[in-house]
């Protein structure tokens, strides 16, 4: 029995170290081979000391003795807390921003500085405050863009040796204490206030300079048609008198003829025989001989209206007359076409566009009225 006893504790120590060694193996092969993702790259160190940076994949390192710290290569976000600061103009105010970070150089950032995201984001916060307290007020509130270039700037050279690289600082609030708020309500209320008189006070001036305005163009208007009315009616008065005084040519003349019927008749009831007569009475009594019935004068009772002959009509112009009223209607029709022109340039602005004066308008009846006289005279 012993030496079965022995035999079989042997083999059952021969199993176990063979399952110990194969665990060995496998933990051996498992500390040597080391994963690295495609975003980031990962620094060796052995016994404590740098060797390499290991790139994305599968890399074989030694093992038991050896350590690794994974570095993200990807842009990161850092929130600055809020910071407190005074401007330039002693006034306090609060605010917070954003820092977009990038790792260039894993090594650098692995052995100049122990937690880079930490130190940037406090040299962020530090820079911060120390832009803002360099600035006034007003421009912390209007000049977001200037205040990010600053920070970048002011954190483009510690960075740069820790491998790191700043690619862009966001400011998100500025924010005044709660008394300077109140205040620049208060400024802002006052200003769109005056805005608004100002606004106001403009627009009545110009409803009042639009309302003169009107008025002075509808003055004008309305001088312009007193004007043309006095000018139309001076024309009727003109061609009135005409007509008048050609009508009393013509009964002038009629009244000549009978009273030198009566004449004619009193010679008769002389006891002379001998008369002499007007050469003008003889003409007129001639256009009237049809009149005249017998050389009993004493049986008439009158002369009756006779028609003109051509001569008489052409000397006193009485064929004209239809043409000269036809002239002066097509010229009255004319002036009032111009008128409206005139009303309408005038409420164009232009009101001393094509507005002729009654001295011009009479001149020109004048002229016509010459040169119907001359083309007359060759005709009697």
């Amino acid at each position: 029995m012993g030496p079965i006893t022995l035999q079989s504790g042997l083999g059952f120590g021969l199993v176990s170290v063979g399952l110990l060694f194969l665990l060995l193996a496998i933990i051996t092969l498992w500390q040597s081979v080391e994963i690295v993702d495609a975003y980031e790259k990962k620094t060796l160190t052995v016994f404590g000391e740098y060797r390499k940076l290991l790139e994305p994949g599968i890399n074989l390192i030694p093992p038991f003795v050896s350590r690794t710290y994974p570095f993200d290569m990807r842009t990161q976000t850092l929130d600055v807390p809020r910071q407190e600061a005074i401007t330039r103009d002693n006034s306090p105010v609060t605010a917070d921003a954003v820092v977009y970070i990038k790792v260039m150089d894993a090594k650098k950032a692995f052995l100049e500085v122990d937690d880079y995201k930490k130190a940037v984001s406090n040299l962020a916060q530090t820079t911060l405050r120390a832009v803002l307290g360099d600035m006034e007020l007003d421009d912390t509130l209007n000049k977001r863009q200037e205040i990010n270039a600053k920070i970048r700037k002011e954190l483009d050279e510690p960075t740069d040796e820790w491998g790191i690289r700043v690619e862009s600082v966001e400011v998100r609030e500025v924010n005044p204490s709660k008394d300077v708020q109140q205040a620049m309500e208060q400024q802002t209320s006052a200003e769109r206030r005056r805005r608004a008189m100002i606004l106001e006070a403009q627009g009545e001036r110009r409803s009042a300079v639009e309302q003169a305005e009107g008025d002075k163009q509808s003055n004008i208007i309305r001088a312009q048609g007193e004007k043309q009315s006095q000018i139309l009616e001076a024309q009727g008065d003109a061609i009135s008198t005409v007509l008048r005084a050609r009508s009393a040519e013509s009964m002038g003349e009629r009244a000549i003829i009978e009273r030198g019927m009566e004449t004619l008749e009193e010679i008769g009831k002389g006891e002379s025989t001998t008369f002499v007569l007007p050469q003008e009475l003889t003409s007129l009594v001639g256009r009237y001989g049809k009149a005249l019935s017998g050389s009993d004068v004493q049986q008439m009772d009158g002369l009756e209206g006779k028609e003109f002959d051509e001569e008489t009509r052409t000397m006193l112009g009485l064929d004209d007359i239809d043409e000269i009223l036809g002239q002066i209607e097509e010229s009255a029709e004319m002036d009032v076409e111009e008128l409206e022109k005139e009303a309408e340039a005038v409420k164009a602005g232009d009101a001393g566009a094509n507005i002729r004066s009654a001295d011009e308008v009479i001149q020109e009846m004048d002229e016509e009225d010459a040169d119907a006289e001359v083309e007359r005279e060759p005709e009697s």
